[in-house]
């Protein structure tokens, strides 16, 4: 049996998919953010993945990988509805665990400052 990677999972490949992905990013991320953030074992490191994740400095596989993992983070009814309380967010912090996994080394110190910069306000 081949073995699958974190990669080829989250990362779709599919140009179409990730720009309707980033738009959704854009326009839902901050507002799902500030509703969880305060339950969000890793908030600074979810904020800078999502500043990285719009960097088009950052190669497109890592993109594509993070944009798969903050769009499943912002669904509204995802595998564990977030409304559930001590539940609803296990699954998206596995999904953005194993994301940032798969890309680790690619968030860098100007992302991290401005999800600080961010969480600061």
């Amino acid at each position: 049996m081949k073995k699958v990677q974190i990669d080829e999972i989250l990362y779709s490949g599919d140009d179409d998919k990730n720009a309707e992905r980033e738009r959704t990013l854009k326009e839902k991320f901050w507002l799902k953010f500030k509703q969880t953030a305060n339950r969000l074992p890793f908030s600074e490191d979810v904020a800078a993945a999502y500043y990285c994740a719009l960097d088009p400095q950052t190669p497109n596989k890592v993109r594509g990988i993070l944009l798969a993992a903050l769009a499943y983070f912002i669904m509204p009814l995802d595998t564990i509805p977030d409304f559930l309380v001590g539940f609803g967010l296990t699954d998206d912090i596995t999904v953005l665990t194993v994301a940032f996994t798969a890309i680790s080394g690619h968030i860098k110190d100007s992302h991290r400052l401005a999800a600080k910069k961010v969480l600061q306000e």
